[in-house]
């Protein structure tokens, strides 16, 4: 797994500033150095540092935002970064600024001006997040990211404070790791691994195998994978750490390592990118690794269905019968349309098994959440206010972007079939909207639900301000905050 770099706090030491090498990042807020350490760096400086804060350029930098001062007279570092912050600022702010600093992180390492700032911590996180590099099989040296030190007055209260966030930084590379993985690396039995050595963290991990989900009926799950020489498997994960035998809540994920599209075979542009196709389960995983790391007072289990969807002779048709787990039959129109089929029966078997508070299913779903929402946000549905206001809440808070979706019996009755109980697609017109429609037909009568389609959110082709291009770990954040809020001991 990429580790995260490690920000270090120290005591304030402003007769180090002068000999620091690599880069000093400070955060300043108005037209002037105001705060002791921004103060001993403009004389060093000889007032490099207030003259640009005064000029038009730092005007029009926008909170969170930064500029370089390359090789300032006076001192012997690189660069300095001035990075406008107001001391007044969000979480998603501070965060965003300290990306900003995380990404130009290099080898020489870089030293934070943070002194008495209340956001310090979430500026660690934000660098952490961004200085995020999956390299794993480039050829030749690795990078090797210096020290990161934050100086502020309260160094151990502040270590002390970051340790949550170091937690979620864990689960949320563990998330990016799993979805840049190519489908050659992460197939089935390598993804189930990788869940299986989240056992050294505490959690309890079992890996359902083909002969057991065909004796539970996964007929639904077990289609999708039939046309692949990988087998199919469903892992659970489980984390009790809330109150002995208490209704756990649950997280389901689709875990399609990869997406030809089977027989409904999708065109060649773009097909490299349904290495990402695991999206849902990824997250699933990266939250429960976070969880672990915190010591979260809750009981969550994690269940990803993993399967690769391939075309070949054994591989199933459009217009097949399949029967689910619940009973349910459902003609297969379209077999590009397979992740509605894993989510319908490991949903089923986690409602069956454990009897959860509520449950909440990711997935790379539909293209045409993309086109609704584009990338910035993740489509949510789902049966229940009070989880799904409380998840967009969670969500806002980490600055993750979601939107609440539609859903009615009008579309579920797009689903209507000849020949069996429904079919797998509704027509394009919705599709989103639909495929939610589907899942909810094995959602149990009260049972709190929301589906996030994270097709546009899970891996982007651009920087963002705390991830690169590539995956992003969307919705570890978000879920780890809506189970602390709502569903962990206080």
């Amino acid at each position: 797994m990429t580790k995260p770099v490690t920000p270090k706090f120290i005591a304030t030491d402003l007769e180090a500033l002068a000999t620091r090498p690599g880069r000093i990042a400070v955060l300043v807020d108005g037209d002037a150095p105001k705060s002791p350490a921004a103060r001993r760096l403009d004389r060093a400086m000889r007032g490099a540092l207030g003259r640009f804060m005064g000029s038009e350029k730092y005007a029009k930098l926008k909170a969170g935002e930064s500029a370089e001062l390359a090789f300032p007279s006076g001192l012997t570092c690189d660069a300095v970064q001035v990075v406008k912050l107001p001391r007044r600022t969000d979480q998603a702010t501070a965060r965003k600024a300290g990306g900003a600093i995380g990404r130009g992180l290099a080898a020489a390492g870089v030293l934070v001006l943070a002194e008495t700032h209340t956001k310090a911590t979430d500026v660690a996180l934000g660098l952490t997040l961004r200085a995020y590099e999956f390299d794993a099989h480039k050829s030749g040296e690795k990078t090797v990211l210096g020290a990161v030190d934050i100086m502020v007055s309260a160094p151990e209260a502040m270590a002390a404070a970051a340790a949550l966030g170091a937690a979620l930084a864990e689960g949320v590379f563990f998330t990016r790791d799993l979805v840049n993985e190519p489908s050659n690396v992460l197939t089935t039995f390598e993804f189930a691994e990788r869940l299986v050595g989240l056992r050294e963290l505490g959690v309890e991990v079992e890996v359902l195998e083909e002969e057991a989900l065909e004796r539970l009926g996964m007929r639904l799950l077990l289609g999708v994978g039939q046309g692949s020489d990988s087998p199919t498997k469903v892992v659970v994960m489980r984390w009790n750490g809330g109150k002995k035998d208490a209704q756990p809540f649950a997280l389901v994920g689709k875990g399609v390592v990869f997406d030809t599209g089977g027989i409904s075979i999708k065109g060649a542009g773009g097909m490299e990118d349904m290495t990402m196709d695991m999206g849902g389960a990824g997250v699933v995983a990266g939250v429960m690794r976070t969880l672990a790391l915190r010591g979260a007072r809750a009981n969550v289990v994690g269940l990803v269905g993993i399967v690769e969807n391939m075309p070949d002779g054994r591989a199933q048709r459009p217009g097949d019968v399949l029967r689910s787990m619940k009973g349910d039959t459902v003609e297969v129109i379209n077999t590009d349309a397979e992740g509605r089929l894993l989510l319908a029966d490991v949903l089923w078997y986690a409602q069956e098994r454990f009897n959860p508070s509520g449950v909440i299913n990711l997935a790379t779903l539909t293209g045409a959440i993309i086109v609704a929402l584009g990338h910035e946000n993740t489509g949510v549905f789902s049966n229940d206010d009070d989880l799904c206001n409380a998840f967009l809440k969670a969500a806002a808070a980490e600055g993750e972007g979601a939107w609440r979706m539609p859903m009615g019996q009008a579309y579920d009755d797009r689903l209507k079939s000849r020949v069996a109980d429904m079919m797998n697609v509704g027509g394009r017109e919705g599709g989103a909207i639909t495929a939610a429609q589907f899942i909810k037909r094995f959602i149990k009568d009260g049972m709190p639900w929301c589906h996030l389609d994270i097709a546009g959110t899970a891996l982007v082709k651009a920087d963002l301000p705390l991830s690169p291009k590539g995956a992003t770990g969307w919705g570890v954040a978000a879920l780890n905050r809506l189970i602390m809020d709502k569903f962990e001991l206080k």
